[in-house]
């Protein structure tokens, strides 16, 4: 009874593929699952540390524009395809998981060469080249937003939504130790600022043309996530200029800031957004446009869509994310249109109908 997830590549792929592998092994306690990944990528890190075993392929993207690096992209790709049949010829798979990121063509590809049962998640409202080159040949495609019949056939899709992190529930006990844990004051007003572990520039760049107007907000306070890139640049201005923020290189604790935060400022990737469908949060979207397809400005227009966030460009982010967070901060009847509305996007089963639909794929194998 083993079970392939491949993929990564960014946390936006590799944490559901572990909220679903959790999910997996709770449904079926002797189940053995290996995970695939891209060499020197996120997932060679995370999934040691989430308890599962990992094999590396060596595979990249293909870039757009004419560079010297795509000369290796042939070879990469047939030296992943070969590794990729020895380990399913190895490992002998149930059922292989694809969720998006360079490491899961090669690994999907090869399971429906051999008729291993295939499954794709797709995290986002635009989906990555990958999945989208593997639609036709896997045997179910899990979405998290409607009109995906745009890109994948749709007799395959099936609306799960996104698996996310089981920790950030919030409740009254959770809301006062965020407060002590980050030491904010709980009688104000909390902006919740993050882009990303590594951080992003274009946020933190606002932050500090904002400095003036943020440090007038006596009834304000922001817990800031500039990230690891960015936090000796950035910490030194922020603890001269505003006392009323406190900065971190790196939130480790997001149940507890979720929690706390009436507003939160954020970057569009589809795990952040599901997260904050599930807890009710309204939120200020700035998407990056550092990523494939702008995928990031898609997911937040169909957030957009249906008034449950507020989108900020990337380009116009000094000028007016700061101030469209005050005005949502201080208008109490908009955070909760905003909540309600992005609450009925929220899946909270995503991970166990994820596994329905894998079960349904090998019932004889899975369930013994």
């Amino acid at each position: 009874m083993k079970v392939i997830i491949s993929g990564g590549g960014s946390g936006g792929h590799i944490f559901p593929a572990i909220a679903i592998a959790n999910a997996l092994k709770e449904r079926i306690p002797n189940l053995e699952v290996l995970f695939v990944g891209a060499q020197g990528k996120i997932e060679m890190e995370k999934v040691p540390k989430a308890g599962y075993k990992i094999e590396g392929l060596w595979i990249s993207g293909f870039h757009r524009k004419l560079t010297t690096r795509n000369l290796a992209f042939p070879f990469k790709l047939l030296s992943s395809l070969w590794k990729a049949y020895r380990i399913l010829q190895g490992f002998q798979p149930a059922v292989v998981i694809g969720v998006g990121g360079f490491a899961s063509g090669p690994t999907l590809k090869v399971a429906t060469w051999k008729g291993i049962p295939t499954l794709i998640q797709e995290q986002n409202s635009y989906p990555g080249i990958t999945n989208r080159l593997l639609a036709k040949e896997v045997n179910t495609i899990c979405v998290a937003y409607d009109h995906m019949e745009r890109y994948f056939p749709k007799n395959k899709i099936v609306r799960t939504g996104n698996p996310v992190r089981q920790d950030i529930e919030i409740t009254a006990a959770k809301r006062k130790a965020a407060y002590e844990y980050y030491k904010l004051d709980p009688t104000k007003k909390t902006i919740f600022l993050f882009g990303g572990s590594l951080g992003a520039r274009s946020l933190n760049d606002a932050m500090l043309a904002n400095a003036d107007l943020i440090g007038q907000q006596n009834q304000v306070q922001v817990l800031w996530q500039a990230g690891k890139l960015y936090i000796e640049e950035f910490a030194a201005s922020a603890t001269a200029k505003l006392p009323n923020v406190v900065v971190k290189a790196f939130i480790d604790r997001m149940d507890l800031a979720y929690a706390m935060a009436d507003v939160v400022i954020c970057r569009a990737g589809a795990l952040t957004i599901s997260e904050l469908s599930l807890l009710g949060k309204a939120a200020i979207l700035v998407p990056s446009p550092n990523v494939a397809e702008d995928h990031q400005t898609m997911n937040a227009n169909a957030l957009v869509e249906v008034d449950a966030a507020i989108l900020v460009k990337d380009k116009d982010c000094a000028n007016d994310m700061i101030m469209k967070a005050l005005s949502l901060l201080n208008d109490e009847m908009q955070q909760e249109e905003l909540a309600k509305n992005i609450t009925t996007l929220a899946k909270p089963a995503a991970s166990n109908e994820i596994v329905d639909e894998i079960l349904k794929l090998v019932p004889g194998k899975l369930k013994g």
